[in-house]
């Protein structure tokens, strides 16, 4: 085992079922391992400064989308860590970063396997820890990219090493997708994503929790969108009655566009402009990147084709619209026995839990969007994503050590 990997202590503890919680737990959590709520429970919270470090060390490399050569270093390290706790790694090549497949083998093979989705790329360009490093304050560790998401991943190893530190191995098999591009999309990602989510039990997403710690029930479908406007140049003085101005086209799309947030389940944040190169040219090129988050599958379709279909107010102005990336919404759905079974194992280990939709969206939404049987919100516990406050909740890495080390030893019920 590598010596940046988390390392759990010998474990010398003989089985207990005295002292945990009567017949809230469901009979399948005790009959997986003998004394499983005490047993991980107790296990999990010594291995929590281990987990703890493991995460200051993967923020430490840092991973902005896009940056292959940072990217790839983590991915080595990941598959590093992730193999010591009994995984077989690959790397599926991609030229903005490498992304991971792993899999454990299961207790019963023949199952269909648990997909467990994560990514390594952060929102944080390199040269961030300059002024932000990595450390803990008041019971927080913060710094770029601990909550979303490198805790989750530094999470999940510590569930696979508790779990091969009390001899055991998952109740089916397991396969994890770490894609290097989610926060720009998955692009390339979701192409990955889409392949080993065929034949899956359930998915598993290591987004972080909502920040009291609720489980993620659903989510908005987003989209982002490149608006791209094309006039003429032209001199701003002698010659402007010659020009077409692709600034001013694009500013009055995007006064059009933003009617767009009237109608019900539609938002929208234009992120970026730019165009034109100097004050006396008339600019002959403009482009905005807008990014637009949907409560329902029709708002999403409608809004789409409305912006597909745009037409310029310029006579010889051209406007192109480009969908970058899209997921599609994950609605809520009144009957969750994922997250009816996820609570109950919360409860047998003495953890209260509950889920709520999310604003955000992420590789999961393609899972839930098409009716499988998906969780998300199971990375680490904290607030501040994308934020210079970002931080994970230090207290709360033992439960969800625990918690996780649960939903891969316990059988799953009948979920759908």
């Amino acid at each position: 085992m590598s010596a940046h990997t988390v390392a759990p202590e010998p474990h010398r503890a003989t089985p207990q079922t005295d002292g945990e919680p009567p017949t809230a737990a469901p009979a399948l959590a005790t009959a997986a391992l003998p004394g499983l709520p005490r047993t991980l429970t107790s296990r999990a919270r010594t291995l929590a400064a281990a987990v703890r470090r493991r995460c200051e060390d993967l923020a430490r490399i840092e991973t902005p989308s896009g940056d292959a050569p940072r990217l790839n270093t983590l991915a080595e390290e990941l598959a590093a860590g992730y193999t010591a706790t009994g995984a077989t790694a690959a790397r599926e090549a991609c030229d903005h970063g490498d992304h991971l497949v792993l899999d454990w083998p299961g207790r019963h093979e023949d199952l269909p396997h648990l997909l467990v989705v994560g990514h390594h790329d952060t929102v944080w360009p390199a040269g961030t820890l300059a002024d932000w490093p990595v450390e803990e304050q008041d019971g927080r560790l913060t710094g770029p990219g601990v909550l979303d998401m490198k805790g989750g991943l530094a999470l999940l190893e510590g569930a696979f090493a508790l779990l091969a530190d009390l001899g055991q191995r998952p109740h089916r098999p397991v396969r994890m997708i770490v894609v290097s591009d989610e926060e720009i999309g998955s692009p390339d990602g979701r192409r990955l994503f889409e392949q080993h989510l065929r034949g899956a039990a359930a998915v598993l997403g290591l987004e972080p929790a909502h920040p009291d710690g609720r489980l993620k029930t659903a989510r908005r479908g987003t989209a982002r969108v490149r608006l791209s406007v094309t006039g003429r140049e032209a001199h701003a003085g002698n010659d402007a009655a010659d020009g077409i101005s692709a600034i001013d086209e694009l500013v009055d799309q995007l006064i059009a566009v933003r009617g767009l947030t009237r109608q019900p389940g539609t938002e929208l944040n234009t992120g970026r402009i730019d165009g034109g190169t100097r004050a006396n040219v008339v600019a002959g090129r403009a482009q905005a990147e807008i990014g637009l988050r949907f409560a329902t599958t029709e708002a999403q379709l409608r809004t789409l084709d409305t912006l597909a279909h745009l037409t310029a107010n310029r006579p010889g102005a051209n406007v192109r619209t480009e969908v970058l990336s899209s997921r599609p919404a994950w609605p809520e759905r009144p009957a969750n026995p994922l997250l009816r079974h996820v609570r109950s194992l919360a409860a047998a280990l003495g953890q209260h839990l509950d889920g709520a939709p999310a604003g955000g969206a992420g590789d999961t939404n393609l899972a839930g969007a098409r009716g499988v049987p998906t969780l998300d919100g199971l990375g680490a516990v904290g607030a501040g994503p994308h934020a210079r406050q970002e931080h994970v909740r230090i207290d709360q890495l033992g439960p969800r050590i625990a918690l996780l080390a649960a939903l891969l030893a316990v059988p799953l019920p009948r979920l759908r």
